[in-house]
């Protein structure tokens, strides 16, 4: 009965003075809404940016690094005899480039479950040719139904086929700026120069954009059988393997699970792109510093409310103690005039913010492939918005609830 009556106090409290009760949620509301919005177009901006860094960059990838090795015989010797060792014109060996084993290696990894697209490519600098211009830049050797399934490249495609690498075998697909650069169109001829002198006329079938300015103006894509006869490699080689799995954020995991099983450098795309992580990493935090402090300030407001309305009401308090009410219901009354400002600001909040992230959606921003400015939302972002938005007024409601369950009646009534 009396949980009953102190929720009808509270109410009477908060009705009687409407004027701070609105400001008070509405603090919350900015709060609450500024919280959504800020993650919400955060997320969009890492989402963007994702998008355009995997449409070229796998999450793992395999390759064989041209290192060297320095080789001691003296560390397989036992070195507790008096034996006097000489060596001479002592030597380093290099390791032979590249993955001999493709298939062996592509064979092992389809039977890990964690992996939903493979690919074998053949990567090297050359030199693309038309007339007198000569322009540097990298010939992708590829597998053109995998590399699609990695990349969803065959969309980037803007004219022509990408599926015409398969048929085509003396075809390319070149990036737009590369293209651009060349002065071809499509089914011109380019020539290809490669490090060792080898050069191959080949044929324009496609010209591609991924919105990497860095990709379509440097890179050009030939099937993998044909990048193969021009480096006159042999038909199990690759330069790189590589996978997609189920979660981008796993990696580190399962690259240390296929580690001892592959003789090969395994390289992430976070060790790959620690610019790319730390970026996306110090928006998040930024955002969320944002939010927060906006939240605390609503809740300063609330604090400040709760102690006018308790300095107000100093005489009620007084009245309701003498006629037995405890501190602990005192601190109810105003605990519950708190969480009804942090329940309707939160539930406003969310709605407000939902719709001003609408609204940014909408409007125009034409730049590296964008329409208009990115918005991505998260269920748990809605969630720890009601969640801090009342926990924030909750906090400031309690130190003056805590204050007005102290006073003493009797010096206020005598007072």
């Amino acid at each position: 009965m009396k949980k009953s009556v102190n929720f009808q106090i509270s109410s009477v409290h908060l009705l009687s003075h409407l004027g701070q009760t609105i400001v008070a949620v509405l603090g919350v509301t900015f709060g609450v809404s500024m919280y959504i919005f800020m993650n919400s177009f955060v997320n969009g901006v890492n989402k963007v940016q994702d998008d355009m860094a995997f449409s070229s960059m796998a999450h793992l990838r395999i390759f064989n690094e041209n290192t060297t090795q320095t080789y001691d015989p003296l560390q397989i010797l036992n070195k507790n005899d008096n034996t006097v060792f000489h060596i001479q014109n002592s030597k380093k060996i290099q390791y032979s480039e590249g993955i001999r084993n493709a298939d062996e290696i592509t064979t092992f990894l389809y039977t890990q479950p964690e992996i939903t697209a493979i690919a074998s490519q053949l990567n090297y600098n050359v030199f693309f040719r038309n007339g007198s211009k000569k322009i540097n830049g990298m010939l992708s050797g590829i597998e053109v139904e995998n590399e699609n399934k990695l990349f969803d490249i065959g969309a980037k495609v803007k004219e022509g086929k990408w599926t015409d690498l398969n048929f085509q075998k003396s075809g390319i697909i070149l990036g737009i700026a590369l293209a651009g650069d060349l002065g071809v169109k499509l089914y011109d001829n380019v020539n290809i120069l490669t490090a060792d002198g080898s050069s191959k006329n080949l044929i324009v079938v496609g010209i591609l954009e991924t919105s990497v300015k860095q990709v379509d103006k440097t890179k050009a894509w030939v099937n993998i059988q044909t990048a193969r006869q021009i480096y006159a490699k042999n038909q199990n080689f690759a330069s790189d393997i590589v996978i997609n799995i189920k979660d981008l954020e796993a990696t580190d995991v399962f690259r240390r699970k296929i580690a001892p099983t592959l003789p090969y450098q395994i390289e992430t795309w976070q060790s790959a792109n620690e610019q790319l992580v730390a970026m996306t990493q110090i928006r998040n935090i930024l955002a969320i510093a944002v939010s927060l402090t906006i939240l605390f300030v609503a809740g300063f407001g609330i604090y400040n409310i709760m102690n006018m309305t308790i300095n107000e009401k100093i005489k009620e308090i007084a009245i309701l103690k003498a006629q037995g009410f405890s501190g602990y219901d005192i601190t109810i009354i105003f605990l519950s005039q708190a969480a009804i400002i942090g329940l309707i600001g939160s539930a406003v909040g969310v709605v407000f913010g939902y719709f001003i992230s609408l609204l940014v959606n909408n409007i125009p921003f034409e730049i590296a492939g964008l329409s208009t400015l990115p918005i991505y939302y998260k269920t748990p972002d809605f969630v720890l918005a009601v969640i801090f938005g009342i926990c924030t007024t909750l906090l400031a409601g309690f130190l003056p609830a805590r204050k007005a369950s102290k006073i003493d009646p009797v010096i206020i009534i005598r007072g």
